[in-house]
């Protein structure tokens, strides 16, 4: 059972009025934290944590420490409360970066637990969840995809998986990449014909579909394969995905030959191919083990003050693909504090295999091991090998970490140059960190999307793309002046609500983070869309100081490369035929387009399938589709007397009269 304790910090710590501003001494590209420019903040923390340490018990449990704003610094978890947080109280031997998180420290809070197993689990879900800027975050945490042979009907379907485990089946991987599983799968279609169509169509069908005739599907929706035969297929494939493959793979021999033998040469093909289709799964998986059964090798390099970490993923013996990561952390914290705070993260949303290699020795990996052990209900073992064939994994690991993270660095190197020549040819003070483009698209005002994409020094950063559906009643179909107008004003209200400018443009020492508010502000469009974009800042309170506006207007004939640029208070101008920044610009430009015509069409593609049954209060799922199973169409079911409707099965009068009012109050 787990406590959560906040206590208040006397004023007279908080009211201290020695010097509170973090001074930061600039090096090159890196910032520092001077501590003897700076005793007062490092000070009046180490007192704000010793507060909270007087009251503190002995036991284990997770802390937050927080500034000023109630914003999370930083989460860890101890064996002992009391010990751990006393080791920050102590006001000397820290690292820079802690002494500046000591600094910004005006509150913290606690959370008991039984155990330090459980601390630990914790500590990972909370720092996900949070994103502490003096933790190591797993930016890219985008679940892996798996494999899933469902077990709720009475064929079961071999689908591609992500997310929550809610289905009932046997769950295999996971995988690198979608792609990998997408190969994977077609392999086992053409090895175990199995089904891959959802239960809706499975159950519609008169027919065998064309998966059938080109011999990826055996067809169990309309017979042509026995229950019993189809769950034989499906013993199968279990078997060899859970890492009996050569058994599999001998009873298919065995079929072939006693095919052939009996002189059934269809049979025996059919053997052939599926035998072929095993072998490719198996074949195309890049270096497999002979020694490691189920595995996840992590190898972590460092370069220039970032971190790589290669995870290889192994199961049945096979290699299943390996993904690159890049966490987020400061330079000063070692390679070993980096992989083990990644590991936590990384297993809060997935199982781990019983087996777990790293490339470097972790300080808790005995407690690791355990709280993996109990969350999966196995026994995991971790351990950082010295030699062998599991050493020879984790140097192959550590190579492709090598090569990944060097390829970064130099996009990323790139990317900065053509961040400083876009501000250059923008005439900005610094090169923008952030850059956000606006775009919309409509057809004659139908279906109607704003898009926003952004870019910074690490490219395209998707993960705060944006899409905006047009709300005003006032708006006419077909203003593009007035969709910029509103996509802005919504975009800058909430961005003023949430992130005062001020606040952002102070930062933090040290903080790399990827800002909140743009530099500049990329417009498709002229000057009539420019002026509209500067209106809409205008009346939520930013300024052109606050952000530098851009308009692009397409060139002749909509040609590339003779585009005119405007910008407030300056007359238009061109960029030079083969300027790099003229290309990037272009390339942010075209990345715009390609986002909003796809929010459109997604729009215009929900519209054209929409049901009017949607729209009747009290129609759910269950009540719909018993309608359209009585009736057939939506034409039928309006066409429907009030009698007839009731009569469908699972709709009362009630209902019954709403869909008959909805329908002829409509007509």
């Amino acid at each position: 059972m787990s406590r959560n304790t906040t206590n208040d910090v006397p004023p007279d710590i908080l009211d201290n009025e020695e010097d509170d501003e973090a001074v930061a001494v600039e090096s090159g590209s890196d910032v520092e934290f001077d501590l003897e420019a700076n005793p007062g903040s490092v000070q009046r923390g180490t007192e704000v944590i010793r507060h909270f340490w007087n009251t503190l018990p002995n036991a284990p449990g997770v802390y937050r420490m927080l500034d000023g704003k109630g914003d999370v610094l930083y989460v860890g978890k101890a064996k002992s409360l009391k010990n751990r947080v006393g080791s920050y109280a102590r006001g000397q031997a820290h690292s820079n970066r802690i002494a500046r998180m000591i600094g910004e420290t005006t509150s913290m809070e606690f959370v008991t637990t039984a155990t330090e197993t459980e601390a630990l689990l914790l500590e990972a879900n909370l720092i996900k969840q949070l994103k502490p800027r003096y933790n190591v975050l797993l930016r890219d945490d985008k679940s892996l995809p798996y494999i899933l042979l469902t077990a709720d009907h009475e064929a079961p379907q071999l689908v591609k998986h992500r997310g929550a485990r809610k289905r009932k089946g046997d769950y295999y991987g996971p995988f690198a990449s979608v792609w990998a599983v997408n190969r994977t799968i077609n392999a086992l279609q053409r090895a175990f014909l199995l089904r891959s169509c959802n239960d809706s169509y499975y159950e519609n069908r008169t027919r065998p579909c064309l998966l059938y005739q080109i011999k990826r599907c055996s067809g169990p929706c309309t017979n042509e394969i026995s229950h019993e035969d189809y769950a034989e297929l499906v013993s199968e494939a279990r078997a060899f995905l859970s890492g009996k493959s050569n058994a599999v793979k001998q009873r298919i021999t065995d079929e072939m030959q006693q095919a052939a033998e009996e002189l059934e040469f269809e049979r025996a093909a059919r053997c052939r191919d599926r035998l072929a289709a095993l072998s490719a799964i198996q074949g195309v998986q890049g270096i497999n083990t002979q020694s490691v059964e189920e595995a996840d090798v992590f190898a972590l390099d460092e370069q220039a003050g970032q971190f790589c970490v290669e995870v290889f993923f192994f199961r049945n013996w096979q290699n299943w693909g390996n993904r690159a990561y890049f966490p987020k952390a400061d330079k000063s914290m070692s390679r070993e504090e980096v992989l083990g705070s990644f590991m936590a993260q990384f297993y809060d949303d997935k199982p781990a295999p019983r087996l777990i290699l790293l490339s470097h020795e972790i300080e808790d990996a005995e407690l690791m091991a355990a709280a993996l052990s109990t969350r999966t209900e196995t026994r995991v073992e971790i351990h950082s090998p010295q030699r062998g064939e599991r050493r020879q994994l984790i140097e192959y690991a550590l190579r492709n970490a090598r090569e990944a993270l060097g390829r970064r660095l130099a996009d990323t190197s790139s990317q900065q140059k053509l961040l400083v020549s876009l501000g250059q040819a923008f005439g900005l003070p610094k090169a923008p960190r952030r850059v956000e483009v606006y775009d919309n698209s409509h057809i004659m005002g139908t279906n109607a999307v704003g898009a926003m994409v952004v870019a910074g020094v690490n490219g395209f950063m998707k993960q705060h793309y944006r899409t905006f559906n047009m709300k005003s009643e006032d708006l006419k179909p077909g203003d593009d002046y007035g969709m910029m107008r509103e996509m802005l004003q919504r975009r800058f209200a909430r961005l003023v609500k949430e992130e005062p400018r001020g606040a952002e443009a102070d930062g933090h020492p040290g903080d790399d983070s990827f800002p909140a508010w743009p530099d500049l502000v990329l417009i498709d469009g002229g000057k009539g869309q420019l002026e509209a974009a500067r209106q809409a800042l205008a009346e939520v309170g930013v300024s052109e100081d606050d952000v530098a506006l851009v308009g692009i207007a397409k060139g002749r004939d909509r040609d590339a490369g003779r585009e005119t640029f405007f910008k407030p208070g300056q007359p238009p101008f061109k960029m030079p035929p083969r300027d790099p920044a003229l290309y990037f610009v272009q390339r942010l430009r075209d990345e715009a387009h390609r986002f909003a015509i796809g929010a459109h069409r997604a729009k215009r593609k929900r519209e054209l399938v929409k049901n009017p049954l949607d729209e009747i209060a009290g129609i759910g799922p269950t009540r719909k589709r018993a309608l359209l199973h009585h009736f057939g169409t939506v034409k039928a079911i309006q066409r429907a007397a009030l009698e007839d409707l009731m009569k469908a099965p699972g709709v009362n009068a009630a209902t019954a009269r709403a869909v008959y009012d909805f329908f002829h109050e409509r007509g």
